[in-house]
């Protein structure tokens, strides 16, 4: 009698580097940033909706630093993170969504 053992072979994930990347929203009331550009405080005002760059930074493949910047500073500076995501965000619901309408069991 023989036994068949099956064999076991592990698939590496394609390794990906992380890279510094760049996304633009708006300026949080208490932010207390300083831009990477100017060096100015990135502030909040409530009647004008300022915005920012916000950049992850990565070196070698290893995050090191968050950067902010003012969204002119950004342009100025030379985008040195890359094209700014300007995708939205999407915000979490105030209230939880209404349950989905649950089918009745007949009892026999």
């Amino acid at each position: 009698m023989s036994v068949c053992m099956g064999s076991t072979t592990t698939t590496k994930k394609p390794t990906t580097t992380a890279r510094s990347r760049a996304v633009l929203r708006d300026v949080e009331p208490g932010s207390t940033v300083e831009c990477a550009h100017c060096g100015e405080r990135v502030k909040f005002q409530a009647k004008v909706r300022h915005k920012q760059v916000i950049c992850n930074v990565y070196e070698r493949g290893k995050w090191v630093r968050v950067e902010h910047f003012h969204a002119d500073c950004y342009e100025a500076a030379g985008e040195p993170h890359g094209d700014v995501d300007t995708t939205p965000v999407v915000k979490a619901r105030r209230t939880p969504a209404a349950a989905a309408p649950t089918l009745e069991t007949r009892t026999a």
